[in-house]
């Protein structure tokens, strides 16, 4: 079989030199040498301006002013500086030495002042003041104690112990002793065999009743003042 041509073969190929590269060439570019005349002069590249004209739009420019009559000039004196600063320095109080110290018998030496050698703190107008902050948190650490000890003393006021009267100790006792014989009599009336233990437990508890009734009544017919205190 024969082999297959394309029938764009042609345009393609025509398109292909139509669109080739002009600056593909063989060997180095072909570019005009500049001339020498063409070299770079000073100031050619700053901004020109226009000449200066004497008459604008076809004006004459104004005259000068001339100055007036009751015009003075400043006229500026020329100091003698050297004789100026002659008459200072004699005039002037002399400077007072400055103090130094030496510390070394090779005569090296430094400033008296910042060495801390001069007592210049305790000449100070603030010196021994105690400060304000301090003052302000004693104040305040008092003031707390005061609050402290005044609502100590008002807890102390409220639980303050009172006596009993005659007619209140006469009355408690009189109530102690009917209840203590309420439960005497039901501790009279248990069962003498106690196999349970609910019966043991029930004989325990009112057993401990009758010995604390029988010390509040001893307690409060031994003392005539007694004493109670609000909780």
């Amino acid at each position: 079989p024969l082999r297959y041509i394309s029938k764009y073969r042609e345009f393609v190929k025509h398109e292909a030199e139509k669109n080739k590269s002009q600056w593909k060439t063989m060997g180095p570019a072909k570019v005009a040498v500049p001339s020498p005349n063409d070299f770079l002069q000073k100031h050619s590249k700053e901004p020109k301006l226009a000449p200066k004209k004497k008459e604008q739009d076809g004006k004459k420019l104004l005259p000068l002013s001339v100055p007036q009559r009751t015009y003075h000039p400043v006229i500026r004196i020329k100091k003698n500086f050297i004789n100026k600063n002659a008459v200072a320095v004699i005039r002037g109080v002399p400077k007072k030495p400055r103090p130094f110290c030496v510390d070394t018998r090779q005569g090296d030496k430094y400033p008296l002042e910042p060495s801390g050698l001069v007592p210049k703190y305790i000449k100070k107008k603030n010196y021994g003041v105690i400060p304000k902050y301090v003052t302000r948190r004693n104040e305040e650490m008092k003031k707390e104690e005061e609050e402290y000890e005044a609502n100590v003393l008002e807890q102390l006021k409220k639980k303050a112990m009172k006596t009993l009267s005659d007619e209140e100790r006469t009355n408690i006792l009189k109530a102690l002793k009917k209840n203590w014989e309420e439960i005497n009599h039901a501790y009279q009336g248990l069962p003498i065999l106690t196999d349970t233990r609910y019966k043991k437990i029930h004989k325990e508890e009112l057993e401990l009743k009758l010995k604390q009734l029988e010390h509040d009544i001893a307690a409060i017919e031994k003392h005539k003042d007694v004493y109670i205190a609000d909780i």
